[in-house]
């Protein structure tokens, strides 16, 4: 099973990614959340060159927030640094799209914006739409070498429901799954295996990855400690920040919440409901999303919540979860680390080698 690195975008994330490297870790993912955290193409242009193993993925890239041409040179680009280092990870979007107001784009343009990339790293004219006008673009100067589209660079879709399933195994493309229940997380990859299987695939082919926060707790560690709370009270806090854009802004939940209904997640969606200015409270109920709990909704990041939400438990129920998941079908365990606390690199370290 392979192990990666998740990241919320730092300028100098090269040195966390390097670390990574060093430990074994196979993959480093970094977002793209422009309005939450730096430009994953840069920080992942300065790991390629401080790293020589590991692969680079975003994280997800939503088609929405960076048009096609420049999108498809961005990759070739750190093609070039990387050659066959490169992961491009694609989503309809939630952080990055809420975070400006925005419920996810629609799987159709999602697919459209992939084949056209694609084709412009295939060598091939393509039509592109722009300021209403549709125009045939290429690349121009493929000869030079400026970047790289020799270098094959694997897809990834994060994809929660059938639709976005079905896509994947249509455009045999990895599949990217947010992992904080464990029964949930194996029904999920069943449901993949079988849209993949009914693509008429090879199962042995299919790349799924688990991606999940959480902490390894130390014997008698409660599960809402301030390091348990720092590390994996952020992902406890997303379903906080999902279920109040439900109820304030009418957004669709995307996927399932298990967590609905829980008093926290009551309480949190009334706090919400004061939130200024009252046309975009979605930019204070996503400050600090994935990275840090705020301290007004600390009080609703119960050890419940994250227990529920999160890997936060002892080091080896944690092997034996993920054990779990491998035996289920995911063939990589990604966990995200939140800035001030990438030294918890070294604790998923002890775990990736247990695993192996």
């Amino acid at each position: 099973m392979h192990f990666g690195i998740a990241l919320p975008t730092a300028a100098d994330s090269w040195k966390i990614v390097r670390r990574a490297e060093e430990l074994g870790f196979s993959h480093a993912w970094f977002y793209d959340t422009q309005m939450l955290s730096a430009d994953c193409f840069v920080a992942m242009g300065a790991a390629a060159v401080h790293t020589s193993r590991i692969r680079l993925g975003t994280g997800v890239l939503v088609p929405s927030n960076r048009i096609a041409p420049v999108t498809a040179n961005a990759i070739a680009t750190l093609n070039q640094l990387a050659p066959g280092r490169i992961d491009f990870g694609v989503g309809t979007g939630f952080t990055a799209r809420r975070a400006m107001g925005f419920g996810a784009m629609k799987i159709k343009d999602m697919e459209t914006y992939i084949a056209q990339v694609y084709g412009l790293l295939r060598g091939e004219i393509v039509d592109f739409e722009m300021e209403g006008q549709r125009k045939k673009i290429r690349f121009l100067n493929p000869e030079l070498p400026l970047f790289n589209t020799k270098d094959p660079i694997k897809l990834h879709l994060s994809a929660f429901g059938p639709r976005t399933r079905a896509l994947t195994a249509k455009l045999d493309a990895g599949w990217i799954d947010f992992v904080g229940n464990v029964d949930t997380g194996i029904r999920e990859v069943q449901a993949m295996r079988t849209a993949w299987t009914e693509a008429g695939r090879a199962i042995g082919d299919l790349e799924s990855t688990a991606f999940a926060l959480g902490c390894v707790l130390a014997d008698g560690e409660p599960a809402d400690s301030p390091r348990a709370m720092a590390q994996a009270g952020p992902r406890a806090a997303v379903m906080l920040h999902r279920a109040a854009d439900e109820a304030i802004s009418g957004l669709k939940p995307g996927i399932a919440m298990p967590t609905s209904g829980r008093p926290e997640v009551d309480g949190y969606i009334e706090l919400a409901r004061s939130f200024e200015p009252k046309d975009a409270p979605y930019l204070r109920n996503h400050r600090g999303h994935l990275m840090f709990v705020k301290p007004e909704e600390k009080r609703f990041v119960t050890a419940e919540l994250i227990k529920a939400t999160s890997f936060t438990a002892s080091e080896r129920e944690i092997i034996e979860r993920i054990l779990k998941l491998r035996d289920a079908g995911y063939t990589q365990f990604t966990i995200q680390l939140v800035p001030g606390h990438e030294a918890a690199i070294d604790d998923w370290a002890r775990i990736r080698k247990a695993v192996g």
